[in-house]
């Protein structure tokens, strides 16, 4: 395998190329037009002619994808997405692509932002590996000094909403609030504000869909509101 594609080109899109493309050779498909002549810039349908597709696109965005290459793929493929939340996306490539098409379920826990040399994760799961490329795809990544934690998407998604959903909904009520930086800034007062910068240079709509396409989310914001009342009353006191 020399060869393999992204589908969705946007900020995680581009990273993703940069550490696919120290193994291969990437070709890509945005629906916007990514007028950059270093990239391979294809044709959904050329990009789906590969072995192995990673799709890069919106959460909001990833169902309607899949009905529209469900009929369009090949058999002996393999599709792997990079989604933040995970139980919504491995139930739709379930139902929708075919039977003949892998499965791998991906979340790299790092963006353009967050990505190291060395200590970054990634969730893996195999859904379906009729083709025996999960464990290949699994040692690629930890070639990259990336450690694979192999979990269900359930688990996940128990997991994420009390680390990633809360970390994103935190930022942006920080955010909101204002942090304006002083001479006698504290450490903890400096983490607070490295978390906004990290948060919040992702995309509103990266934030909505992590809040909303995972379904232990609302738990979580509930039981923070709770928490909030909680302290806020001790302090009245």
């Amino acid at each position: 395998m020399n060869k393999v594609s992204i589908i969705g080109f946007g900020r995680f899109g581009v990273m993703l190329h940069s550490l696919l493309s120290k193994g291969f050779e990437v070709d890509v498909y945005d629906k916007n037009s990514i007028n950059n002549s270093e990239i391979n810039e294809v044709s959904l349908e050329e990009a789906l002619n590969n072995e192995t597709i990673f799709i890069a696109v919106p959460i909001r965005d990833f169902e309607d994808l899949m009905v529209e290459i469900s009929d369009k793929i090949s058999p002996g493929k393999t599709i792997i997405d990079v989604c933040s939340v995970k139980v919504f996306p491995k139930q739709v490539m379930i139902n929708k692509l075919p039977t003949e098409t892998d499965i791998i379920a991906t979340h790299p826990l790092f963006g353009p932002d967050s990505l190291k040399d060395s200590g970054s994760v990634m969730t893996m799961e195999s859904v379906r590996n009729s083709f025996d490329r999960y464990d290949f795809w699994k040692n690629y990544f930890e070639s990259q000094n990336i450690t694979i934690e192999e979990i269900s998407a359930e688990e996940h998604d128990m997991m994420a909403a009390r680390s990633q959903g809360l970390t994103h909904f935190v930022g942006r009520i920080i955010d909101d609030f204002g942090t304006n930086q002083t001479r006698i800034d504290t450490e903890g007062y400096k983490a607070l504000h490295k978390l906004v910068n990290q948060t919040c240079n992702d995309t509103w709509e990266l934030f909505e869909d992590i809040q909303n396409y995972n379904p232990y989310t609302e738990k979580m914001i509930s039981e923070l509101n709770v928490s909030f009342k909680k302290i806020s009353e001790i302090i009245e006191k």
